[in-house]
């Protein structure tokens, strides 16, 4: 199934856009191995850059373009539909189509990438009255 910008944004909360873009990959396996030179290359033009800054611009460089989520530590502009060798050696569109690219932290996009929710950032816990009481067990 192709996925896209335009369907995710139509997800109202974080942990179901979550759910949309999660990939269930596996910790360590490698997608471009001894060809990584390939995407260091793409990801070092001047069209990833290009393409990354507009990308970080619409999503006002919030976590899943969530508007309570801002990314407060470094952006990882994450293709919605993992790209392969394939695509950068044919120079698909796709790479670099506002459509297949979201905003996310570093530890979301492990998340995605792995399938695995507890890599998700949290939100702070509201603070109540008494709550930094060393004495009491909550």
């Amino acid at each position: 199934m192709i996925k896209s910008y335009r369907q995710l944004i139509r997800i109202p909360t974080f942990e179901e856009r979550f759910e949309y873009l999660k990939l269930d990959g596996v910790v360590g396996r490698s997608v471009f191995g001894f060809e990584r030179h390939l995407n260091q290359a793409f990801y070092h033009s001047k069209e990833w850059k290009r393409v990354r800054r507009d990308a970080i611009i619409r999503d006002n460089a919030c976590d899943l373009a969530v508007e309570d989520r801002p990314i407060l530590g470094r952006i990882i502009v994450h293709h919605i539909n993992p790209i392969t060798i394939e695509d950068i050696e044919n120079g698909y569109d796709s790479i670099l189509d506002l459509n297949n690219l979201i905003c996310t932290s570093h530890n979301t996009s492990n998340a995605i990438h792995y399938g695995d929710v507890s890599l998700l950032p949290r939100l702070p816990t509201e603070r109540r009255k008494g709550d930094t009481c060393l004495w009491k067990a909550y």
